[in-house]
């Protein structure tokens, strides 16, 4: 049995810890991609939101989805103690020319009141920007759940992270993969009693699965042509990326009436 998992954000600051079973990174430098993935297309993943958090002891980089014209969700441990927020839109590149990137600075976040940084219970948070934004081709919100997720459905993990254990850092690409989400049951096998019922694990058919870099970013089921958010990257296995470990997400739905009250959605 696997003991240990990381969470997925990464800078330099120590980590929120699994109380005996799980413990988060020992520093967290600024990395990430997904493993296994191919690059999106261009407006593929309209929603998608990098992160740039800003700290009293370094920066760190996390994932996130557009929800509002003001509000991206993302994970509580990547913006817990954030003084300041960077968030990236409309782009898959993070630096060089597009004119349809968009660049908002802000310093509001909501953690879900519950959160437990040594569990990653609850593990959803909020940005606010300062002013709403105007939607176009390439900057669009996710649609929120309307069910809980169901097991050995396939779904699309997105995300900036890290592509092997052996490349670290941050890609330019805003990179996607086929994964499957299995029971909790299945889950705990890897790692035990940590697996709560707000979390869901996804596995690929090799070792397709986030990493590094890719906490916050959101895993997505397509339906009629459109995009819906039904999980926030959390964690990883501390035996790498690449191995056959499934990811953690915190499941998007049992949160719903939480984040449209906190963030005004009708």
């Amino acid at each position: 049995m696997k003991l240990f998992v990381l969470v997925l954000c990464v800078a330099a600051l120590s980590a929120p810890s699994f109380a005996g079973k799980i413990k988060a990174l020992a520093k967290r430098n600024i990395s990430g991609r997904i493993v296994g993935g191919q690059d999106a297309n261009v407006g593929q993943f309209p929603s998608a939101a990098a992160i740039y958090v800003s700290t009293s002891t370094g920066t760190y980089f996390c994932g996130g989805s557009l929800i509002s014209q003001q509000w991206v969700l993302t994970a509580a441990h990547c913006i817990a103690g954030g003084v300041a927020f960077q968030v990236i839109l409309g782009s898959n590149t993070l630096k060089g020319t597009d004119p349809n990137r968009k660049t908002l600075a802000t310093s509001i976040y909501v953690n879900h009141p519950d959160f437990n940084p040594d569990t990653l219970e609850n593990d959803i948070g909020l940005v606010k920007f300062h002013l709403p934004i105007e939607y176009n081709d390439y900057i669009q919100p996710v649609y929120l759940p309307t069910v809980d997720l169901i097991d050995n459905l396939g779904n699309t993990a997105i995300g900036w992270g890290q592509t092997s254990d052996e490349n670290a850092g941050i890609v330019n690409e805003l990179n996607y993969v086929t994964v499957t989400t299995i029971s909790n049951a299945e889950c705990q096998l890897s790692y035990g009693n940590t697996i709560f019922d707000t979390m869901v694990c996804v596995a690929g058919n090799y070792n397709e699965r986030t990493c590094r870099g890719d906490s916050g970013s959101p895993l997505m089921t397509t339906l009629n042509h459109h995009h819906w958010t039904v999980g926030v990257a959390s964690f990883i296995s501390t035996n790498g990326c690449e191995s056959t470990d499934p990811s953690g997400y915190t499941r998007t739905f049992p949160y719903v009436d939480w984040i449209k009250t906190t963030a005004e959605i009708v």
